[in-house]
């Protein structure tokens, strides 16, 4: 995926806050305590919502045209452009080859049930450190 354009819909709210929402990406809310803080908010919703679409094989939405949105009172449109590659270099943990020794008839039986050693490793080190 390249760069690609979603338009969000800024809501002002009473506070002089903003709420913000994606139709075209189902769920993807937020809000800032100003413009400036609600675009970043709204960058990185974005970003989350469309890494976790990614990474779990689910289809990416088509963005709509901007001028296909309607809107009500207190609302406008900014198109937030995002670059999936640029925010996975930017929030992705760096992987790092890590060596160790298990024991030969447990990676005997590991191959044979075609186990991902590095995926393995890294889901028990997340239950081990309750994160």
């Amino acid at each position: 995926m390249n760069k690609i354009f979603y338009p969000a819909v800024f809501q002002t709210e009473d506070n002089d806050e903003f709420s913000v929402f994606f139709p075209d990406v189902q769920g993807c809310n937020t809000f800032g305590v100003n413009m400036e803080d609600a675009y970043e908010m709204a960058f990185d919703a974005l970003g989350i919502m469309l890494s976790y679409m990614e990474d779990n094989n689910m289809p990416i939405p088509k963005p709509s045209k901007p001028q296909d949105i309607v809107l009500e009172e207190n609302q406008f449109i900014v198109v937030i452009e995002f670059d999936m590659l640029a925010y996975k270099k930017k929030h992705s943990p760096q992987a790092v080859k890590k060596t160790l020794s298990i024991p030969s008839w447990l990676n005997d039986m590991a191959i044979e049930n075609n186990i991902n050693f590095s995926q393995t490793l890294q889901d028990a080190l997340i239950d081990k450190l309750d994160i």
